[in-house]
């Protein structure tokens, strides 16, 4: 890919392998005029997420896990059409997969740590809601006479 703007990272130091990516393009519909009509601007990057070395072994688990819906036979594919030119479209394509390999691979958010009211937030919440009570109670018209 001479002159491609990559390499596209995903997170610290890997980046997508050039090499086990696979690029098919196609005609598109969308903008172009005629133009679109005679050129293969459509593309489809494919990366096979099954059998990739560029991945650590926990990522590479966490991310067939949760692209599990994606894949088809362990590779997963990006479409990119938006733009009139296969080479923009290219770049488009190449950043969302990595930007998708970026969001499988995160590690699990911690878990949260139930902590407890403190008892002085709580009574002073429960005076405040006795006093509202009380003010809503003295406007009833029952004494007026």
């Amino acid at each position: 890919m001479v002159g491609m703007s990559g390499p596209y990272l995903i997170r610290g130091s890997v980046s997508l392998p050039e090499a086990e990516l696979m690029w098919r393009f196609s005609r598109s519909g969308g903008p172009g005029g005629q133009h679109v009509n005679t050129s293969d601007s459509r593309v489809e990057l494919s990366l096979d997420l099954a059998n990739t070395e560029a991945l650590p072994d926990v990522w590479k688990r966490r991310a067939l896990e949760r692209l599990a819906g994606r894949l088809v036979d362990g590779v997963v594919t990006v479409r990119s059409s938006e733009h009139r030119s296969q080479w923009r479209n290219r770049e488009a394509a190449a950043v969302r997969l990595a930007a998708l390999l970026a969001e499988a691979t995160a590690p699990p958010p911690k878990p949260r740590t139930p902590t407890r009211i403190p008892r002085g937030i709580n009574e002073r919440r429960l005076r405040q809601k006795k006093a509202r009570a009380d003010v809503k109670r003295g406007r009833t018209g029952r004494d007026w006479g």
